[in-house]
């Protein structure tokens, strides 16, 4: 319960802890069924609680996408929870370069590389580094 009351965990999460201290499988499945059963447990307020602190930290949905699947959160769900090609994104990677950049529009190929491997690590997509980097109408 120390776990549950420090923040959400997914289900496999939750698993892998309980396993790890020596609970049994069966044990362990049963007490992650009671806990989802009161809704102690839930991946859904998981990725809910994931995705808005790593969103306020500066990263983009291919890096929290890689994070949820890496906790063990059914593919379908993370698909429900985030959506690449919403409006708030690009919100987010512009706040991002302004902050990380002085929201500059890069002037030389080099500065652009670098700012595109900076958004990149952070997990933004191709496109929306594409669309905060290029001008209108320039490729």
């Amino acid at each position: 319960m120390q776990w549950l009351a420090r923040r959400e965990h997914s289900r496999r999460e939750l698993q892998e802890k309980l396993l790890k201290k020596g609970c049994g499988a069966a044990l362990t499945a049963e007490v992650i069924s009671k806990l989802e059963n009161e809704q102690l447990v839930s991946d859904d307020r998981f990725m809910e609680s994931l995705i808005r602190a790593r969103r306020s930290r500066g990263f983009g949905p291919l890096r929290i996408q890689k994070e949820l699947q890496e906790k063990g959160v059914a593919p379908d769900a993370i698909a429900d929870w985030l959506d690449a090609s919403r409006q708030e994104w690009f919100d987010d990677i512009r706040r991002v370069q302004r902050k990380k950049f002085g929201g500059k529009t890069p002037k030389s190929y080099a500065e652009r590389a670098r700012q595109a491997r900076f958004l990149q690590y952070r997990g933004f997509t191709y496109d929306q580094i594409q669309q905060l980097l290029n001008p209108r109408g320039q490729d």
